[in-house]
């Protein structure tokens, strides 16, 4: 692809100066890419009703044809220009969680070009709740399809700096709103099964979704061939450049490092809570821990080190997102 500047504009967070979005409104309009903050991750925007616009997100990012993207929509006006329709069990979902980090899978509208959706029947969709986010969707007037903003199965960016490192001269515009507040990227329910699927574990939990609608099931497998039914479903993801092991057994992790530190290789220890001088802390509150974890995974990328070792998080519904992250963090490439 062809190198092109790209832009950082800083932008509050809280009230975003309006030059600032709707120039990156322009850029989009224009058919153009815009990285900005959600309250997960930083998504990389186009506009989704464009489809040359939307390939220039799998251009940038290196991403599958199969993988489809999240749209993401300022209102319920906004939401029938990209789903057929919306049952009850939907419009519950929406009035609990909305503007917030839950996309619902839903019949695609027409108007939805096939490669947003991988060429599948459905859409996945949210509303953000972010100021940034939602500014920049109310001035494009136009649904944004959105992947988080980094080259493809890499670590997903909780900064405009993440961004910067993944994707400087691929994109055009950086909106710089500091850091993202939950960390990893939205909960994915699939509503066109019964009961409704879980397809991605994220910021609202099981419990939350249930205590709404009913029972959900889990997610199903992951198709070996044709459109993937979410993002996120790819068994190698989130992953840093640098080898990640996980552990369940402390004991066991401490063997382990010890066993390649004095075959001389570099090594970094993440444990849960605790004190530990040699190792990275992280809290022990799942959702606390989620919203450093890519953070921190970014920090130790760019030590040089030879490996990671992280101590895996408790087999509960609570960290069930942080544990789906780093499974497929580890999961190695083909």
């Amino acid at each position: 692809m062809i190198s092109r500047r790209t832009l950082i504009l800083p932008i509050d967070p809280n009230g975003p100066e309006p030059g600032g979005v709707r120039q990156a409104a322009d850029v989009l309009r224009s058919g153009w890419l815009v990285a900005f903050p959600t309250e997960t991750v930083y998504g990389l925007g186009a506009n989704a009703l464009d489809p040359d616009a939307v390939s220039r997100i799998f251009e940038a990012k290196g991403r599958p044809a199969t993988n489809p993207l999240i749209v993401h929509v300022c209102d319920e006006s906004m939401l029938s220009q990209v789903v057929a329709d919306w049952p009850a069990v939907a419009a519950k979902l929406i009035s609990r969680f909305w503007p917030g980090p839950l996309t619902l899978v839903l019949p695609k509208n027409p108007a939805i070009p096939d490669i947003v959706t991988g060429g599948g029947p459905t859409v996945a969709v949210r509303m953000p709740a972010h100021p940034v986010a939602l500014a920049l969707i109310r001035e494009s007037r136009m649904p944004l399809a959105a992947p988080s903003a980094n080259r493809s199965s890499e670590l997903s960016p909780t900064t405009a700096e993440h961004v910067w490192k993944g994707l400087e001269g691929r994109i055009d515009l950086i909106l710089d709103a500091g850091p993202t507040q939950s960390g990893i990227e939205s909960t994915v329910l699939d509503l066109t099964t019964h009961p409704p699927t879980l397809l991605r574990p994220g910021p609202i939990g099981v419990a939350e979704i249930e205590a709404r609608i009913g029972p959900i099931q889990r997610k199903r497998d992951t198709p070996r061939t044709g459109p993937l039914p979410s993002p996120g479903m790819l068994e190698r993801h989130y992953a840093p450049n640098t080898p990640l092991e996980l552990f369940a057994d402390r004991a066991v992790l401490e063997e382990r490092a010890s066993a390649l530190v004095a075959s001389g290789q570099t090594v970094k220890k993440v444990l849960l809570g605790g004190i530990d001088h040699s190792a990275s802390v992280m809290p022990t509150h799942h959702d606390q821990y989620a919203a450093r974890l890519f953070a921190e995974l970014h920090d130790l990328d760019s030590l040089w080190l030879n490996r990671i070792l992280i101590e895996m998080p408790p087999e509960t519904d609570d960290w069930l997102a942080v544990r789906d992250r780093l499974t497929r963090a580890a999961t190695e490439g083909s």
